[in-house]
């Protein structure tokens, strides 16, 4: 079992910076891929990003390549997401979300079996 718990949101103005972090519990985390989702008002969840459980592998959805990284730190059983240049359509709540042990990453949310409770991220133009 992994529990997560979410922090890091808030109110940024576009072309800010904001670091998503995702604490876990259990002792499986540093076995679990990771990744992050977003839902924005009146639209479905949708993927961000994702890192393999070594941290050797990431993965991003096109339109937050090149402003979004996403990092892990194992021994702090804790999942980050630093996002730089953020525009208005970035807002959403944020979800970090794992997968069961030893599995690959994954775009797709109903891979994931375990799911924080979300941190809402605004960023106003």
């Amino acid at each position: 079992q992994v529990q997560l718990v979410e922090s890091g949101g808030g109110l940024v103005q576009a072309g800010g910076s904001l670091r998503l972090s995702c604490a876990a519990s259990g002792r499986t985390f540093s076995k679990s891929p990771v990744g992050w989702f977003r839902q924005a008002p009146g639209t479905e969840r949708e993927f961000v990003a994702a890192i393999s459980w070594s941290g050797s592998s990431t993965t991003y959805t096109d339109s937050v390549k090149g402003r979004f990284t996403i990092s892990r730190d194992n021994p702090k059983n804790t999942m980050y997401l630093q996002m730089n240049s953020l525009k208005p359509e970035d807002t959403a709540v944020y979800y970090c979300a794992a997968r069961d042990t030893y599995r690959a990453t994954s775009p797709n949310q109903e891979d994931y079996d375990y799911w924080g409770q979300g941190t809402q991220v605004t960023v106003s133009s």
